[in-house]
């Protein structure tokens, strides 16, 4: 048996892969995975890596061989790998574009690659119901309207299609990028930008059009999106977060691109326009007025022939959406994310309705050339006093998370810290309003929730980037969407369960470049000897598959 001691993977029969972190080649090996593996546990020195269904089918849409794959793991192998997990590999890779869907006149082709595999299909209860005639004796006609649903249903059957039927036009959109912005700086796309909307878009191909874009956040996903839509030259929707995030779009759209501001409307609880560029929130799309009522705003999806579609943070998308944009397959679909990882495991949904991943590159190679800043992560785990334990150790195990989350021993560290970094800005951030009070009472810091009217929002988000005070303290508000280049620490009081999402989301407020160059400051603060330890662990996991490590504190 060949032994290379070097090198930092050891492959398992099960399709897991065990990463040694101390081993000299860990950084070449996680990089040289991270495509078409998932990271499930880190650990301090085994980190466990998953090759699932998904990945691969994700890394074969972005167009990775099979054999690359296989190669990237043989190549960092501590020992020789399993010869089954390389079949599997092929077996599943080979699975994507077995079944093709393109236009055929009014109607859909669906053609599948083999005779047992229409016989294994036409007897699949989910694809069955989507089959229209039978052209040949291995192509069917599908309904237009069925080609959302059927992609879900193929997925799920484990044959996901490769869909060529390409869109329909949009109206005409006449959108330039500036080389000098309004405000009178220059402006170009930084090279990765211009090669994420390149792989989208494809010159125009069917094989693009559809799909994510991952980029950490502060890499400029916004730009990426603007140099779509100058590539399609269609009128788009934008969907965003919240309202911050359609202002910040505004914003941009007005300084780089030739449009002028009546081409771009605003539809959200304050104001219901349309226009050749319409941007709205997912909150004001998902309204209803009882459970049992339909969605009176999804007619913005027909208000205009949008050529674009954009789903910004895309891994936010609510469940009635998806249900929309399984019906909008001939509109190009762009969605935009820092972390592809869905806490409700739709991560399929994502794949068969928007499209597969065409975009991704490690944080760390960003780090390196200087487009998003250097972080160090600090896990603070602090002691509770012996009554705040009985009372945890008495809670329902239920609510034992919100105990330890709250833990006022906390607050002594928030204000150490306050000195420690001294002179930085920073922003604190937490789940619970409570103890988000006091910590704002404690330290004389504005607060913002998310019943801040939003002209108070963007008044005091103005006046931090002035500098008037030295930082904010935040509700989940602050998760997402922030324009706040000069933030440089956070502190994380609390957060939502093992949200690995939310983890990376929060990280991302303070990646803006530092005029200086020096590092952010990421700091976590988590009750020792509690559920809420291994919550941490667990929303840790992306950030290390992106290279990360946790110092930590141990305060007794």
């Amino acid at each position: 048996m060949t032994y290379i001691a070097e090198n930092a993977l050891i492959i398992q029969s099960d399709r897991s892969v065990l990463l040694e972190v101390h081993a000299p080649t860990a950084d070449a090996a996680r990089e040289a995975i991270s495509p078409f593996a998932e990271l499930v546990k880190s650990p301090e020195h085994i980190h466990t890596y998953q090759l699932t269904p998904l990945s691969i089918w994700n890394a074969r849409a972005a167009g990775m061989p099979i054999s690359e794959m296989i190669g990237a793991l043989k190549q960092h192998a501590k020992y020789p790998m399993p010869d089954a997990v390389a079949q599997e590999i092929e077996a599943l890779g080979q699975r994507y574009g077995l079944t093709v869907i393109e236009k055929d006149g009014l109607q859909l082709l669906l053609t599948i690659a083999t005779l047992p595999l229409v016989e294994l299909l036409r007897r699949d209860e989910q694809v069955s119901p989507l089959l229209g005639v039978q052209k040949s004796n291995r192509s069917f006609q599908v309904d237009y309207s069925y080609r959302g649903l059927l992609k879900q249903a193929l997925l799920t059957a484990g044959y996901p299609a490769e869909d060529l039927a390409g869109y329909v036009d949009g109206e005409a959109l006449s959108l330039q990028l500036l080389q000098q912005t309004r405000t009178g700086s220059s402006f170009h796309l930084r090279p990765y930008q211009q090669d994420a909307a390149d792989m989208f878009y494809q010159a125009g191909s069917t094989q693009g059009g559809s799909g994510v874009i991952v980029l950490p956040c502060g890499a400029g996903k916004t730009m990426v999106g603007m140099a779509v839509m100058a590539a399609v030259q269609e009128h788009t929707l934008i969907l965003t977060s919240n309202l911050t995030s359609v202002r910040q779009w505004q914003r941009e759209l007005l300084d780089k691109t030739n449009l002028p501001e009546d081409a771009i409307a605003e539809y959200s609880g304050e104001q219901k326009s349309t226009g050749p560029v319409t941007l709205a929130t997912y909150q004001i799309l998902t309204y209803r007025p009882s459970p049992e009522s339909e969605f009176p705003h999804f007619k913005l999806f027909n208000a205009h022939a949008w050529g674009l579609v954009i789903y910004d943070e895309v891994h936010l998308l609510p469940a009635p959406i998806f249900r929309v944009t399984a019906e909008l397959q001939a509109r190009r679909r762009l969605g935009l994310t820092a972390t592809l990882i869905r806490e409700d495991g739709r991560e399929g949904d994502v794949f068969a309705l928007i499209g597969p991943k065409r975009y991704d590159v490690p944080w760390r190679e960003l780090e390196g050339q200087g487009f998003i800043a250097t972080a160090e992560c600090t896990e603070i785990r602090i002691g509770q006093d012996p009554e705040r334990q009985m009372e945890y150790a008495l809670t329902p195990r239920r609510q034992q998370f919100r105990v330890a989350a709250e833990n006022p021993r906390k607050l002594k560290v928030i204000e150490e810290l306050l000195q420690q970094e001294s002179g930085h800005r920073i922003l604190i951030i937490g789940e619970y309003i409570s103890q988000l009070q006091a910590i704002a009472e404690l330290t004389d810091l504005p607060l913002i929730t998310g019943k801040t009217a939003q002209k108070e929002r963007e008044r005091l988000y103005g006046e931090f980037r002035q500098g008037k005070f030295q930082g904010l303290v935040l509700s989940r508000v602050g998760n997402f969407a922030l324009d706040l280049p000069d933030a440089d620490v956070l502190i994380q009081v609390s957060g939502k369960y093992g949200s690995r999402q939310e983890e990376a989301q929060r990280l991302g407020r303070i990646l803006r470049p530092k005029a200086d160059g020096h590092p952010a400051q990421f700091y976590s603060l988590v009750s020792l000897q509690t559920c809420e330890e291994d919550f941490a662990r667990h929303r840790q996991l992306f950030l290390t598959e992106q290279g990360y490590s946790y110092q930590i504190q141990i305060i007794d």
